[in-house]
């Protein structure tokens, strides 16, 4: 962090103007900061890598010259402290949000949201949370998951799963169909703490970095959307 409060934020998208614009919204908060632009995937990773930019979230466009967003978000979110990652695109159903979101983005977001969910989204995977949407990244999950070949054999998913406990299925499932953490609580009449430390423990277990990455479980080993 370059202050105590300072958002660090990596603008990733080969329209100028749209970079323009977004630079403009962001450097008018005082707990966020632009870092640096990059015109393609490749730019960003070479920033990051190489050019001395460090950044806490990346605003990412998914359709790009030479590196798209998704392999960018997929070589970012594979670093040691990797910043989290925001897809954006202009449109809802996009197979390269859905393919950037399996890679390893924390948000889904499109380009025409209104300025203060953007916002929210930086501040929001910033803090360690995911931006799961039911009109955004979880529509977008449940579009995708019967179409989309699967990752795994049904033993492979099977064995995915085998290490949970059947409360963590349970939680796994519920985290699946994009309910929060206080949802969940009252779902099973516990302490929204317990739930936490559950979340916890699926995120350990199942090697996932975020709930982005739960949700993507739940569906591509069958306990939710097939």
């Amino acid at each position: 962090m370059t202050g105590s409060t300072t958002i660090r934020v990596l603008l990733v998208d080969d329209q100028e103007l749209v970079r323009a614009g977004f630079r403009m919204l962001i450097d008018s908060q005082p707990d966020l900061s632009v870092v640096g632009e990059a015109g393609d995937g490749q730019e960003a990773v070479a920033a990051l890598t190489h050019g001395g930019t460090e950044a806490d979230v990346v605003l990412m466009d998914v359709r790009m010259p030479r590196m798209d967003g998704v392999e960018a978000t997929g070589l970012i979110a594979g670093r040691e402290s990797a910043p989290r990652v925001i897809v954006l695109t202009t449109f809802d159903l996009d197979e390269y949000a859905f393919a950037a979101i399996r890679a390893g983005a924390a948000a889904f977001l499109l380009k025409d949201a209104r300025p203060e969910d953007l916002l929210t989204a930086i501040r929001t995977v910033h803090a360690g949370d995911s931006v799961v949407a039911p009109s955004t990244t979880r529509r977008l999950l449940e579009h995708f998951a019967a179409s989309a070949p699967s990752t795994s054999t049904p033993a492979a998913a099977e064995q995915r799963l085998a290490v949970l406990t059947e409360r963590e299925r349970e939680v796994l499932t519920l985290v699946g169909r994009g309910l929060s953490n206080t949802e969940i609580a009252e779902t099973f009449v516990v302490a929204e703490a317990t739930v936490k430390t559950h979340v916890g423990r699926l995120l350990a277990k199942t090697g996932s970095r975020d709930r982005v990455q739960l949700v993507v479980l739940a569906y591509e080993t069958g306990l939710v959307g097939r």
